[in-house]
């Protein structure tokens, strides 16, 4: 289940909450805004594939809990967002602007390995991107649809953050083979997660 399926139900992007890393929870005012009963919106939700709560707030508002958020990666293409005036040097991590095109970088040469190394394209799994890294990530990416809409999307923090989650990836989660291990679904999933991070960030191919 993806934010952007919630918001074909909901009439909006739900917004992501928490860490994610024990659960992948949303919370929505679609029910105040659209002034629908709010019970009624929700027994829509509930009936959706991949939802596996929804609890109305005493506020109104509705929280979603998703079982596999891990399928967000295959809904995230390619956006064309505006990349802020940082400079390109000093190429240190105190430089915005280098750690968003770094990481862009990064995953762009996860792509290059995972193809060397005969990481299957085909066979996607999201459940198996349940790790903590894998899930910064996502919680991240959760955002992108709401963002998207908003008069003040706040671009440049979003990059950073985004950015800074994959670095985490990139070292604790290995999209590609180490050593003598064989290529497996999880990279499959990973690789995927890295080609949706390049679809939102900025950067070169190689830095």
């Amino acid at each position: 289940m993806t934010p952007v399926e919630l918001a074909e139900v909901l009439g909006e992007p739900p917004v992501p909450e928490g860490t994610w890393e024990g659960e992948a929870g949303y919370v929505s005012a679609a029910a105040l805004r659209r002034r629908v009963p709010a019970e009624e919106l929700a027994g829509r939700v509930r009936e959706l594939d991949g939802v596996s709560l929804v609890e109305v707030r005493p506020d109104g508002f509705l929280r979603i809990v998703v079982s596999e958020p891990g399928e967000l990666a295959e809904g995230v293409g390619p956006v064309d967002l505006p990349e802020p005036s940082w400079p390109d040097f000093p190429r240190t991590w105190e430089n915005p602007g280098f750690v968003v095109r770094y990481a862009h970088a990064r995953a762009r040469a996860v792509l290059r390995w995972a193809r060397e190394l005969g990481v299957p394209s085909e066979g996607f799994r999201g459940e198996l991107l349940d790790g903590p890294y894998d899930r910064r990530v996502l919680r991240v990416l959760a955002e992108l649809p709401g963002r998207m809409v908003s008069r003040e999307p706040g671009w440049e923090t979003y990059l950073v953050r985004l950015a800074l989650a994959y670095h985490d990836a990139h070292e604790h989660a290995p999209a590609v083979p180490v050593g003598d291990e064989a290529p497996g679904p999880v990279h499959t999933a990973r690789v995927r997660l890295a080609e949706a991070v390049t679809g939102v960030l900025p950067g070169p191919e190689r830095l």
